[in-house]
Order: structure tokens, then sequence, then C-alpha cells
């Protein structure tokens, strides 16, 4: 329960159409893409980043919990209120204050959409390489929490890797300013790249300094499907060995081409049970040559087919149909993001379908196989207690595997909520205890989105 004086506070200091504070209307902020539902007390809607800092200053004096906002797309519940208070939404804070084309450099408030910021840096033949599934919907802001990456990173890398600074605003309220503006700085501590990926249990970020990259000349493309997964997953390996290598590399596997078939029986050989999508970017003349390159790089026992694609619809033409599928047949499917190395690919495609088969559960995998990222979904029940149980040991024997084969928990959505229980497993306590020091020295009230990747504080 807010405080009367918190409340007489705010209503001085922020005008009535900025702030809700009807459960009706903060219960539009109650849920992210996680599908859990923590309804906050207040939703505040700042609009600079002194009223920011004004804000966290009087959370603070009234010890109130802060979750900042963007869009809610997130599927690891780092942008739920769980503990109430005051859900900060960046959602009005949407300039593009601008764009520095001679330095290939954009400035923006964290509301921007990505789709938004792409469309500003291309009149000057720029982009902003990190490209997650939602950048139509998705926040600049979300994509710092979370440091999103998508398919373009296995050449371009993620969001850690295109930020030159940031404004942030810690839980004592206090205005920091990181990085430079320049490609090249290393005075002090690298505060820029510790706020990307800290989901907000450090400072509340409003204004990025993102570095932008000339655009390709020309897009090419091709498929390549496979009798099963260790074949795929062998082609991977080679592909990536290769000095050249591909500017996206996609994964769909058995389940995935099965349910896209359903919709479009013409897009994949019905014996294809592995599926790569290849693309390749630069001059016209290096798109002819690297395809040839990659063509052979693909060519094993188990290949079915590999051939170049006419257009990149037509690359990315199974990909789109996948995801709406996905939430219809499964809204309440489990969803994690795991990482191993590429030459470890193929013993985690093993693994998976091991331990799937063994706990009578069903699954798809797909996603940034370039990366060695795999999206697991485990098709669930969730009204079948039996079949929750289930899903539930398979997830914490999947996390035991994906350690094993020296990768990490999650490579894009963060830990949020849905992960903290397991970040013990690839960090030491030491290094968990050297991390909540850092959070006390940013947060030492811990305001800022309390409980999240550490459940203890």
């Amino acid at each position: 329960m807010l405080a009367p004086d918190f409340i007489i506070a705010l209503e001085e200091s922020i005008p009535s159409d900025r702030y809700y504070l009807d459960p009706v209307d903060c219960y539009a902020y109650a849920y992210d893409n996680s599908r859990k539902i923590f309804p906050p007390e207040c939703v505040i809607f700042p609009q600079t980043t002194a009223e920011v800092s004004q804000l966290i200053n009087l959370c603070r004096l009234y010890q109130i919990p802060v979750t900042a906002r963007g869009r809610g797309t997130g599927t690891a519940g780092g942008s739920l209120p769980e503990r109430g208070g005051v859900t900060l939404s960046m959602e009005r804070m949407t300039r593009i204050i601008r764009v520095d084309a001679t330095n290939r450099m954009l400035v923006t408030e964290p509301g921007a959409l990505n789709e938004s910021i792409q469309l500003a840096a291309r009149p000057h033949e720029l982009f902003w390489p990190p490209d997650p599934s939602s950048a139509a919907y998705s926040t600049i802001g979300g994509n710092l929490a979370t440091s999103a990456g998508g398919p373009h990173a296995v050449k371009y890398g993620t969001t850690r890797d295109h930020v030159l600074g940031l404004t942030a605003v810690t839980g004592t309220g206090e205005i920091i300013q990181t990085g430079c503006y320049t490609t090249k700085g290393v005075v002090g501590y690298d505060l820029t790249r510790l706020l990307i990926g800290s989901e907000g249990t450090l400072a509340i970020i409003t204004e990025a300094t993102l570095k932008l990259t000339p655009l390709p000349v020309a897009k090419g493309g091709l498929t390549a499907h496979y009798r099963d997964n260790m074949s795929c997953a062998q082609a991977v390996v080679n592909i990536m060995r290769q000095a050249q290598g591909p500017s996206a590399l996609e994964f769909l596997d058995a389940g995935s081409l099965s349910l896209i078939r359903s919709r479009d029986p013409e897009i994949a050989p019905s014996a294809s049970n592995a599926m790569l999508m290849i693309e390749i970017d630069g001059t016209t003349r290096e798109i002819k040559s690297v395809t040839e390159q990659l063509l052979q790089a693909c060519q094993n026992d188990g290949l079915l087919i590999a051939s170049a694609c006419t257009s990149t619809d037509q690359l990315w033409k199974a990909r789109k149909i996948l995801s709406p599928l996905l939430r219809d047949i499964a809204p309440k499917k489990i969803n994690e993001d795991i990482v191993v190395p590429i030459s470890k690919i193929p013993d985690l495609l093993t693994g998976l379908s091991q331990l799937c088969s063994h706990y009578e559960l069903k699954n798809i995998n797909f996603g940034h196989i370039g990366n060695g990222n795999i999206h697991v979904n485990l098709l669930i029940d969730p009204d079948d207690s039996r079949e929750l149980e289930r899903a539930h040991t398979c997830l914490d024997k999947i996390f035991d595997l994906v350690i094993q084969l020296q990768g990490t928990l999650s490579g894009e959505h963060g830990v949020g909520s849905e992960k903290r229980a397991y970040i013990n497993k690839e960090l030491s306590n030491a290094t968990i205890t050297l991390m909540q020091r850092v959070k006390q020295a940013f947060d030492p009230d811990n305001i800022l989105n309390p409980g999240k990747i550490f459940p203890q504080l």
C-alpha cells in the first residue's frame, strides 16, 4: 500500500495525465511475455532524465520498489513488479535526439522502438545491428536491459557491441554518464557494458548513444535441408569455420518443420528433419563468392538439398510462419534461450532429444545456431500437474547439460525472475557475492527491480 504522503508528493510533482493509481489502469502493466501477472500499485510516465531522478529520490524516501518497463516484450519476467510499488514506464521518452551520420552515431531516449532507430538511420545508409524478433515493437531501453541480439548477432554481435555511452539514474537518484562519444575510450571502468544487460537492477537508462554500421550493399541467402539434426549440426560447425561466414544462420528442427508444413506443405521436403536458413551480406561480388563457399560447406551425407534463394523474403518465410503457430498451439510453452559453443552443438541437440524423450515431453527447437543460441520450447499443458512437474525437472537437467557443455543459461532474454533460481549453476558463490556488492553500490536501498537476478536480495 502506497503511503498517502507519497501520493501527495507525486501529485505535486507530476501532471495527473502522467501517472496511474487506479488498479484498472495499472493492470495493463502487470504482465510481460512471460505470461506471469504482478500488478503495480502505481504507473508513472516520466519524460526527462530530471524527472526520473526526482521520482527515484521520492521512491527512495518512502522505500517503494521501482520497476522500469519498456513495452513488456521480454520473456524472462524482467519487467514484472513482483513486489508491487511503482512501474516506471519509459514509453513516452521516445525522442531520437540526433543522428550523427558523419560519426556513425545516434542518440536516443529509451522508449524509442528498435524499428524507429532503423528507420532514422536508413536514409544515411546506416543501421543499428541488434535485431530481436520483437524489433517492430520492443524499445531500445528493453534491448539495452537484456543486451538483445537477434539473427544477425552471428556477424555483428549483440547490443553490448553497439553502444558507446549512456545517461542513467542510479538507485540513489544520482544522474550518471558512462562511456564517451568516440569509438575508442578507456578512461575509468566500463560502466556502459555493466549497465547493458543489468535488467534495470542498477540504474534506469534515460539516454543512449548508439554506434551505427553501414548498410550492406546487397543481401543473398540459401537454405539447406537435412535428414537429421546431427548432419545439420555438423554442417553448422563447417560453415562457421569458413573465412567469410554468414550474416545470419538460423536453425529449425523436425518439430518446427512439421508445424510449418501444416500451414504450407511446400515449404520444406517431407524428408527434411532439420533446416538451415543462411543469409549473406556484402557487395554483389562478395555474396556470389561466399554463397559458393557456404554451399560447399553445407555438403555432407545427410544433406537433402541446398539452394540459393531468390530473395530474403523467401529465405525467412519458414521462420515467419513458425512464431504465430507456436503461440496458437502452445500459449503456455516454456521457452528458454540457451547457448553453447559452436563445437558443442551436436552434443546439445543430442542431449535435448534424449532428455525430452525421457521426460515424455513434446518440444520444438529453433534459433540462432550460428551463435550456438538455441530456443528450446517445451510444449506443455499447464493444467496437467504431472506434465508440468516433468517439464520443470527436464528444464533443470537441460540447464545442467548446457553448463557441462561450457554454455550459458541465457543468450539474449536475460535472467529476470524466470531463471534466477538457476544462476548458481553458472556462477560461483564468490562471483554472485561480488555482483551483489555492485548492486548495493548502485542501489543501496534495493529499490530498483528488487528480487530480479538475485532472489535473496
